[in-house]
Order: structure tokens, then sequence, then C-alpha cells
């Protein structure tokens, strides 16, 4: 077996398995393994005697020595991150990206004596990686002129051919002139071709008319060109589209002998650019056909003509043609055709193309090639086919760029190795690396989903310092983070950098960062943000305003909170009821609550049309602040306004009166209605329970008589809340009464009243006497004779009865609930815990949840009974369902 099948059939796998990205890595089959948890994900070395994917390649993270494969059992080697960090900082450092990266930091520096002192051996080759490394147009122009100034070295056709080309890209027209100009006094000017160095940088520089009359002028002068600027001035019509000045430049080109096969595939280019592809096609088979030479180039361009037309089948037939020929270089055609297809999205016919070709003809493509597919690969979470591009490219000792190594690094954020890609990170001095945005979002994601927020931090603020600032996404989850982690001073720096860069967050970003400085009684910084966003014309979310209002609430700012309620209407956001109470409760505790309510209310009727809503809104914040004299000079302002009060102004006005317990004021406010107007339902529910709320059960009493008198029904709460208030004032005759006349009305007993009597009858006898009375004196109807035998059963006052028939005798009176159970369950306790338990049981087949109350009636009885081993028991359940003991309870624990 030859060394080349051995390392492809046995082979040291490594993949990397995230728990945070379920599709990063498919299961692979291992004889033998070796492995090492960390927080967020386990790393795998494996040893298989089989490919296992179908585009795989040697795995070679570690050094040699650095592990031994052993079978995974407990004891064997583990493989750790820092193994993996020193195997690629190993492949890094082999890159020049350290030594380009010092030069132009040295070049921003302006200091040519640190230049002079790497003692670079300049030649073409150098010059052109330097000028290729270079994203600065003035430190790519100052390095040309550095190195044209150094002794022993010239500059060449292809080294002019780069600066020009830069200046060209970065349509610094105005540059490329003057440099031109100043050509001709440099130096180094007598070492080349004058005028055709000139025509060169004007075809280059975009501007193919100028060459082309400088080129007229040089013939006239008897001057011509040589075969490389011919070809450069070629190319520059080719590309600018001066498709008849092509053919006289070619013609003189052919007459001059100075015809190869770059001419071939220029004009080839021409074709394409003319959408002749057939032509382009046809051009280049008698081109072979007639012998000449081809470089691969040529193919490569018809190639990219067919794919940018979407002729996909086409370009990939023309491919398997001119490779079968066996005569064309292909390796620029296949590296067009892999391109093509990663940018269309064919990634599986990119990594199928590559394997077959590299099996086939040994075809390794360069490092431009491996990245794009890297980054697409990326792109598409497809981190298996990742991981094998990097490990091939480092077993084939491809020197990495500084796009290789930022995706090296997305990718161990990506497959849940933050801890590998931080230390990278940490360590891109020693080997060049320039982190690109693509890099720093990674990385502050990954970093912010470990909680390691701080370092997140620290890495933002590096990237802001090399002019890189953070996506909206990318902003928006470390904000997020630092809100989590209540960073605030953090997250105050990154919006004020954000702001210095016109860079604006969403709306829900901000609104983090304010609700966050809210919750940290901060509410002064975050109204100043506010500030500066409505400086810039942001309007703040309906959220925000909410946040800041009530921070101004709770910090007693009403006067603030006022101004803010006003200026968010303004923006177009509608304030809940619920916000004015809030910001109306806040004047009310300031000093002067009348005056600063008053012009609260004053701004809100210059910004909109008076009208009842208007004024009720006040009225009820008014009244639940419980300035009722507030709500009734409201009140009065309207009819002064010659706006008649409506229903819903009344009742506003006599709810304040009774939360402020002001009975008085609300009786005299009531009757003045009266004597005014009728009064319907409405008024007479709201009197009577805020009555009773404000435990006046008699003057509750004697409304909703007077309610009745005037044939009217009063509502079922009216009912409940004054049965409960009698009951809980032992008043037992008024609330037979009050029962009878319930069901007089036609209304059915609620399970709440239900409840309330039968808890009432557990208390006390005397509910039953009082209906036993009340049977002697009135002719009370079925309804409540039935009752009133419920309520002498339940509180023992009559032949005892089983708890089932107690239990259809109530339902034969009102709905049963699970407040009804819990009494039925509370009675049983008192004699029977065997039965109680079963009754327990059987509320649960019939799907009642059990509350709090049930458990506790449970342990309540079992200790009563002294049993206390099952009162513990079933405390155990109670704690396991979330409840806790009633006060009442816990004494006996």
């Amino acid at each position: 077996m030859t060394g080349k099948t051995a390392t492809t059939n046995h082979r040291k796998m490594i993949t990397v398995r995230s728990v945070k990205n379920s599709g990063a890595f498919f299961s692979l089959l291992p004889i033998f393994t070796v492995t090492t948890t960390t927080t967020n994900h386990t790393i795998f070395l494996f040893y298989s005697t089989t490919p296992t994917s179908s585009y795989s390649s040697s795995y070679k993270f570690l050094p040699p020595s650095s592990t031994t494969l052993s079978p995974s059992i407990p004891g064997t080697p583990q493989l750790q991150a820092s193994d993996v960090v020193l195997s690629f900082k190993e492949w890094f450092k082999t890159s020049s990206c350290a030594l380009l990266s010092q030069i132009y930091k040295i070049l921003a520096a302006q200091d040519e004596s640190a230049l002079c002192r790497l003692k670079l051996r300049l030649c073409e080759a150098l010059v052109l990686e330097v000028l290729n490394y270079g994203k600065d147009v003035l430190s790519c122009l100052k390095f040309f002129d550095w190195a044209g100034r150094q002794p022993g070295f010239y500059h060449t056709r292809s080294t002019f051919n780069a600066i020009f080309k830069i200046l060209s890209r970065e349509k610094l027209m105005s540059i490329m002139v003057g440099f031109l100009e100043n050509y001709m006094k440099q130096r180094y000017v007598h070492r080349v071709r004058f005028y055709n160095t000139l025509v060169m940088g004007y075809a280059i520089a975009g501007k193919p008319e100028y060459a082309l009359q400088l080129f007229g002028r040089m013939r006239f002068q008897g001057i011509d060109l040589d075969g490389f600027s011919y070809h450069v001035l070629l190319n520059a019509l080719v590309e600018d589209g001066y498709f008849d000045a092509v053919e006289m430049v070619a013609k003189q080109i052919r007459i001059r002998n100075f015809e190869s096969d770059i001419t071939c595939s220029i004009l080839v280019k021409s074709f394409c650019k003319q959408q002749e592809l057939d032509r382009a096609e046809e051009y280049l088979r008698g081109v072979v056909g007639n012998g000449l030479a081809l470089n691969g180039h040529v193919v490569g361009v018809v190639v990219d003509a067919l794919c940018k037309n979407n002729q996909f089948e086409k370009a990939g037939k023309l491919v398997e043609e001119f490779r079968k020929m066996g005569i064309v270089p292909m390796e620029h055609a296949y590296g067009v055709w892999i391109r093509r297809l990663v940018q269309a999205g064919k990634l599986d016919g990119a990594l199928e193309f590559l394997k077959c070709k590299k099996l086939v003809d040994g075809y390794v493509p360069d490092v431009f090639k491996y990245n794009m597919l890297i980054c697409r690969l990326l792109r598409e979470n497809r981190l298996e086919e990742v991981c094998d591009l990097l490990i091939e490219m480092k077993d084939l000792q491809i020197v990495p760029d500084n796009v290789t190594m930022n995706a090296a690094l997305c990718f161990f954020c990506k497959a849940g190795m933050e801890d590998v890609a931080l230390e990278l990170y940490d360590s891109r001095a020693e080997f060049g690396l320039s982190p690109n945005y693509m890099a720093y979002n990674y990385l502050i994601n990954t970093l912010c989903g470990d909680e390691s927020v701080d370092v997140a931090f620290r890495v933002l603020r590096d990237s802001i310092e090399h002019c890189y600032f953070p996506r909206r996404k990318t902003f928006s989850i470390l904000v997020n983070a630092l809100c989590r982690a209540e960073k605030l001073e953090k997250m105050n720096e990154m919006f004020l950098v954000a702001l210095e860069r016109n860079f604006m967050p969403s709306d829900s970003t901000y609104d983090k960062f304010i609700s966050a400085l809210c919750r940290a009684r901060r509410v002064e910084d975050g109204y100043l943000l506010h500030g500066q966003l409505n400086g810039l014309n942001k309007v703040s979310s309906k959220s925000t305003y909410f946040n800041l209002i009530n921070g101004f609430n709770m910090s007693g700012r009403g006067d603030i909170a006022a101004r803010l309620l006003i200026e968010m209407q303004e923006k177009g956001h509608n304030p809940t009821k619920k916000l004015f109470r809030a910001v109306i409760y806040s004047l009310s505790e300031m000093e002067n609550p009348e005056k600063q309510f008053l012009r609260l209310l004053e701004m809100q009727l210059s910004h909109h049309e008076p009208n009842p809503m208007v004024y009720n809104l006040f009225i009820d914040g008014a009244g639940h602040a419980k300035k009722p004299e507030l709500a009734r000079e409201v009140y009065e302002m309207m009819k002064r306004s010659d706006i008649e009060p409506n229903l819903s102004s009344d009742i506003l006005v006599l709810q304040s009166y009774l939360k402020s317990e002001k009975i008085a004021d609300a009786l005299n406010f009531f009757h003045d209605l009266s004597r005014r107007r009728k009064i319907g339902r409405k008024l007479y529910n709201t009197i009577i329970v805020g009555l009773c709320k404000a435990n006046k059960p008699h003057y509750a009493a004697d409304i909703l008589l007077e309610m009745r008198t005037n044939h009217l029904k009063p509502s079922l709460e009216c009912y409940e809340v004054l049965v409960q208030l009698l009951c809980a004032h032992q008043e037992y005759y008024m609330v037979v009464n009050l029962v009878e006349d319930l069901i007089n009305i036609g209304r059915p007993v609620s399970s709440f009243i239900g409840n309330v009597l039968l808890l009432h009858s557990l208390k006390t006898e005397e509910l039953f006497g009082a209906w036993a009375r009340s049977i002697d004196v009135h002719n009370l109807t079925p309804s409540s004779l039935m009752l009133g035998e419920l309520i002498g059963a339940f509180s023992g006052c009559k032949a005892g009865k089983d708890i089932e028939i107690i239990g259809e005798l109530i339902e034969r009176c009102f709905p049963l609930d699970i407040y009804t159970y819990n009494m039925l369950l509370r009675r049983l306790c008192m004699s029977d815990m065997d039965h109680a338990c079963k009754f327990f049981k059987k509320l649960c087949e019939k799907g009642y949840e059990p509350n709090r109350w049930t458990y506790d009636t449970l342990v309540h009885g079992f200790f009563r009974h002294g049993r206390t081993t099952e009162a513990r028991r079933w405390m155990d359940e109670m704690f396991g369902r979330g409840f806790d003991l009633t006060d009442a309870t816990k004494k006996f624990t």
C-alpha cells in the first residue's frame, strides 16, 4: 500500500459536536475515541479505516506527539482545547499576514526608518504581495514610493500595473493623474519606458480614450508600445466596451507578431462581453485546432461568461471537453467553475467537483477558492464540511491568509468552541490576524450566549478601535446580555458610541436599555438617552414611554411623567387609562397637587378637542388617587364648558367619593342626581357596591330597597357583596330576606352566595336560626326552603346526613365549584379523616384541580386528629405542588 493510499484509507479524524448547533456534525463511526467535555461542546478524535462522508480529508489537528490514540475507556488521555489552539497557531504562523500587518502599521505611523530596519529583501513578488494586502490606498502609495527609492530595486511593469489597479479600483482619478504627471520626475523613471507606462496607467485607470490619444501621439513621433503595453491597452478597451478600437489594436498586435495566448484570452473576453458566447467557443476551438498554445485563463473566461448567463450545464461540459483534450492547463478554469458554483449556491456540486479533480488530476485550489467555499458553507451551517476543508488546507500546507483565519475563528464560534476561538483571537498579534466584521460578530454573539458578557464587551471595544462597529443584530444581542447582567455602565457606553457613529439601534434595543435603567432607579439617565433620540428625530416606542413614565412616577417626579404623557400623545402613541391613573396619582403625591393636576388637564385639553372622554380620564384618575374634590372640580368644569356630563362621568364622581369613604358626600351627590333626573340601574349598582366596600351595609341595604321600590333589578354583584357583608356583621335575618328577594326577582343563587352561606353555617348555628324564624313569619319560596334545609344539614342543626346527600342537595341549590368542595372536605375533616381522603380522591376523579386550601384542609385535619405522620406525608405532596401552609395550620408544625 502506497503512502498516499494509506493516508487516504487510514485517517485520523476530528469532529466537533456542539449542543448549541444541533445540526453541526453528523455522527461518525469511531473505533477509537479520545473525548473531552467542556461547558458547551465535546471534541471527538476518531480513528477510522473507511471514509465516513462524501467529502472528507485527513484530520491532523494535533502535533504527532500531543496525544496517543487509545480505546475510549476511563483513564484515556484527553484532547484539550489548548491542543487544538496550538495546532492552528502553528498553521497560522506560516502566513505572511504578520509581516504585512507590521509593514502597514509602520506606514500608518509614517516611520520610514522603521521600515528600513525590517531589512526586507525587495523583489517584484514581495512588492506585489504587500500591495495586494493593503486596504488603505495612501499606505499603498507610500510603500510603492518607498520601494522605488531603495537601492537595488526597480519597479517592473507588474508593480506599476498593481498600483494603477489600486488607484483605479478606488476611483481616485485625481491621484492617478497626479501620479502620472509626476511620474517622469522620479529617479526610477529612466528604468522603464515612459510612454508605455503612461498608456498603461491611463488604460488601467479607466481612461482608454486618453490612452488611445497618447498612443496616437506616440505613433506620430515614431514611438511604439511594447507587447505587454499593447495587451494592457487591448484589455482596457474590452473592459470599457470600445469594441471598434479593439479590432484595430488587435490587428496592430498581429502585425508586430506580439500575438500570444494573452491576446486570445482578451479577444475571447471581448466576444463574451458582447454576449457572443457561441462565437467565443468557436474561436476557442479554432485556436486549439490550429495547434496554437492556450493558457487555462481563456477557458475560464468562457466558463465564467456561460455561468453568468445561467448556462451551468453547458459550462460544465466545456470544462470536461478541454480537460479531456489534455493540452490546456485547467487549474484556472477549475477555479472559475468552483467559484461560480459556490456563488450560485450549488455547494454540493462544487464539493463533488473538487473531490473528483483532486483524485483524478491532483488539482489543489488556491487559498481564495478554499476561502470562498468555507465562507459559504459557514453561512449555511455546514460545519462538518468546513472542518474538512480547514484540515485539508492545513495538511496540504496551503498558506492561510486573513480570510482563512477569520473563517476558522467563525467556525470555532459556530461549533461551540468559544474557548478555542477566544484564545486564537487573543493571540492574533502572533500571526497578524486582523478580524473582520464576520469574525467580530460571531465572537461577540458566541460569548454573549456563553454568558461571558464582559469578554464580549472587550471584543466590542477592540472592534470599534479597528473601525468595525457591530451589526444591528449583534448589537442587540450584546445589549440583551448586558441588560441581563445589569452592566448598565457598559450599556451606556455602547449607546453613546452608537450615537457618535450615527448608528441607530432598533426600537426594542433602546427600550430594553431604558427599561433596565428605570428598573435600576436610574430613570434620569434613561430620560437623557430619550432626549438624545428626540434630537435625532427618532420616535421612541410606546413601551419606552411607558417605562419612563412609570419610572418617574415611582421616583416621585409626577411633573416629568406628566410632560412625557403629553409628549407620547404628540408622537402618536395612545396612553392607557391605567397610565393616566398612575400619572395623576403621582401628581397627587407632590406639593401643590391641585395645581399640578389642573396644569396637566389644561395641557391635555390644548391637544384634544374638549369632550366628555378627556374629562372622564381625569375624574377617574382623581378618584383612584383618592382626591374626590379634584374629581368634582373637573366635573363642574365640564358643565361650565357647556359639556354635559354623561353617565360615565356621574359614576366616576360617585366612585371617587366612595373610594375615599366620603359617604355623606357620595349620598348627597347621588340624591342630587336623583332630584335632577331619573336614576338608572348602573348608578344604583355603583353606589350599592361602593357602600358595601366602604363597610356600610345598612346604607347599601336601604339603597337596594329604594331600587326595588323603583321596580329596578339590582345586579348579582350587589346581592353578592351585600350578602357577604351582612354575614360578616352577623345580620343573618337581613341575609335571609335578601336571598329571598334575589330568588323572587328570578335570579339564581350564585356559587359565591351559596359558598358564603355554607361558610357561615359552619361557623355558627345562628344563620339557620334566622332561616327558621323567617319560615314562621314569611311564606318562603321552595328554593329558599331548600336552601334553609341545606344550611341546617351543613351546620348540624338538622338530622345528620351523608356528605354525598349534602352534595346532591347543594347541586339543587347552586352550582358547585372547588371552593364548595373545599368546605365539604372541611366538614368531613371535623369527624372522619378516612372519609375525607376518599372524598379528595373523588374530587380529583371529577376533574377538579385541588388548590392550596384543599391540601391545607387535609393537613390541618390530620394534625387536629393527632395523625402526624399522615399530616406530614400530605404536607410533602402539598409542597411538591408549590403550595404553602396557612398560618392557622403552621401552628401545628
